[in-house]
């Protein structure tokens, strides 16, 4: 298993921004209105973002600095986190992009506006996920043994 590759998260990113965009269309032509975001969903993120950052900073302490050895269960289940959270934060974001991109031709009305920047909260909050699950993922590589 290699390194999460940048390919794999452009992918990501603009499958979930299609979608973002897809689903303002579907519920607009559905219910006639956009649904909102909530500042409970961005938080929601940021405890997600600070779950995984955690993970990181003290699986990087334990792996790398200190360099103790983890149980080789808890190392994958670390590791197959960290790639999934980098994929997860790059949909994440291209979702929220997206559907922010539908409203940024009314931005002269307060509801659009505030859809807006709650988009671009959540999703500079997706891309601090996906760098988390990626940090958690280097996290994990098994550091080189000195040799004199």
């Amino acid at each position: 298993m290699g390194p999460t590759r940048f390919g794999a998260l452009a992918v990501a990113f603009t499958l979930g921004a299609l979608s973002g965009y897809a689903l303002v269309l579907i519920t607009e032509a559905v219910s006639g209105t956009a649904p909102l975001v909530q500042w409970a969903s961005v938080g929601a993120l940021v405890a997600v973002a600070g779950v995984i950052g955690g993970l990181a900073l003290t699986t990087y302490r334990t792996v790398q600095r200190d360099r103790k050895r983890i149980d080789s269960q808890r190392a994958v289940n670390l590791l197959l986190l960290g790639k999934a959270s980098a994929l997860v934060g790059a949909v994440v974001a291209g979702g929220y992009l997206g559907f922010a991109v539908h409203f940024l031709d009314n931005l002269d009305a307060q509801l659009p506006r505030e859809r807006v920047l709650r988009c671009l909260v959540a999703a500079v909050v997706g891309v601090v996920i996906g760098i988390c699950g990626l940090l958690l993922e280097r996290a994990c590589r098994v550091p080189r043994i000195d040799e004199e």
